[in-house]
C-alpha cells in the first residue's frame, strides 16, 4: 500500500482491510487509502488493492467489469491454499476447509470451489460431518488457525476418512505457527501474557487462546493505552508477543510503557529466526520497471 500510494498517489481504494491491524489501517487512511467493503464501492477506473486475505474469483470479475486497476496483495501463503482448492475440485474431490465462518480468508477460499467445499470449524463438526459414500475427500485450512486445534480436527478427519488427501506442507502460515510455539515455550516463565493485535486478527486471538489453554492469564491489546494496571497485581513476570500484522513500533511502545511503569528488566525471548521475504505484487513490480 505504501509503495502503491507513492507510485500512483491518493486516493487508492482497498477492499476490506489490507491487514487486520487498526493502527496500520488508520495510518494508511491518513495517507490517502480508502477502505471499502466491496469492489462495487470503487469509482470506475480507479486503483483497487485486494487485501492479504485473498478474494473469490467473483471479486476479480467484478473489478474487471468496473475497469479497475487492480493490485493483488494476497499473501502468497493464502494463494497456495486457493491453488490447492482449485486442484482438488478439478480432480473431483469434496473439499473440507478447516477455518472460521465469515473470516475474509475463508470466504475467499470457499469462493474458489463453492459447490465442492464444506466448512468445518471444530472437532465436533468434524465428527458429525456426513459425506457421500466413496466420495474422494481432501482438506485444506485457513492459514491463521491454532496449530493444536487444527491438528485435532485433521486427526478426526483422517480417522473418519482414511483416504483423505491433504497438503504436502501444512497451510498454517509460518508466522502464525512460530508465534504459537514461541508462546508455548515462554509460558512457563511468565505470570501474564499480553498480545499486541487487533480484535479482528485471527492469529492474534489464537495466541491469547494458547496462553489461556495453559492456564496463564492473557489479554489482547491494540497498544499500550489498553493495558489495565490491575492485570499486573501479584504479577512478577509479563510475557509480550504480537500478531503477525502488528508493526514492531507497537511492541516498542508497550516496552516503553513498562519502562515508565518502573520495569528495568526487559529482555527478548529468542525462538525461531524468520528470514522469509515475499516479493511485491506483480503490478507494482511492473510499474517500477524502467522503460526500455
Amino acid at each position: 500500500m505504501e509503495r502503491a500510494l507513492s507510485l500512483y498517489g491518493a486516493p487508492i481504494y482497498v477492499r476490506k482491510q489490507i491487514v487486520h491491524n487498526a493502527h496500520v489501517v488508520r495510518e494508511l487512511e491518513a495517507r490517502g487509502a480508502v477502505f471499502v467493503e466491496s469492489e462495487d464501492d470503487v469509482p470506475m477506473g480507479a486503483t483497487l488493492v485486494l487485501s492479504a486475505h485473498g478474494v473469490a474469483p467473483s471479486v476479480y470479475e467484478g473489478a474487471a467489469r468496473r475497469h479497475l486497476h487492480t493490485i493483488d496483495a494476497t499473501c502468497p501463503l493464502v494463494t497456495k491454499v486457493h491453488v490447492q482448492a482449485r486442484r482438488y475440485a478439478a480432480d473431483g474431490h469434496r473439499i473440507v476447509l478447516i477455518g472460521h465462518a465469515g473470516h475474509e480468508e475463508v470466504v475467499g477460499t470457499m469462493g474458489e470451489a463453492p459447490d465442492a467445499t464444506v466448512l468445518v470449524q471444530s472437532v465436533k463438526e468434524a465428527e458429525a460431518l456426513e459425506l457421500a459414500t466413496g466420495e474422494p475427500v481432501a482438506y485444506i485450512t485457513q492459514t491463521t488457525l491454532s496449530v493444536d486445534e487444527t491438528a485435532e480436527i485433521v486427526d478426526v478427519l483422517k480417522r473418519r476418512f482414511p483416504h483423505i488427501r491433504g497438503p504436502q506442507r501444512e497451510d498454517i502460515c509460518y508466522a502464525t505457527s512460530n508465534r504459537q510455539w514461541a508462546v508455548k515455550e515462554l509460558l512457563s516463565e511468565v505470570d501474564l501474557l499480553l498480545v499486541i493485535g487487533s480484535r479482528n486478527s485471527s492469529n492474534s486471538n489464537r495466541l491469547v487462546d494458547v496462553a489461556r489453554a495453559a492456564g496463564v492469564p492473557s489479554y489482547l491489546i491494540d497498544d499500550e493505552t489498553e493495558i489495565d494496571e490491575r492485570w499486573l497485581d501479584d504479577v512478577d513476570t509479563v510475557g509480550l508477543t504480537s500478531g503477525a500484522s502488528a508493526p514492531e513500533r507497537l511492541v516498542e511502545r508497550v516496552c516503553d510503557w513498562f519502562r515508565a511503569y518502573g520495569v528495568e528488566d526487559i529482555s527478548p525471548f529468542s525462538s525461531v529466526y524468520e528470514d522469509v521475504v515475499f516479493r511485491l505484487p506483480v503490478e507494482l513490480r511492473r510499474a517500477e520497471t524502467p522503460a526500455a
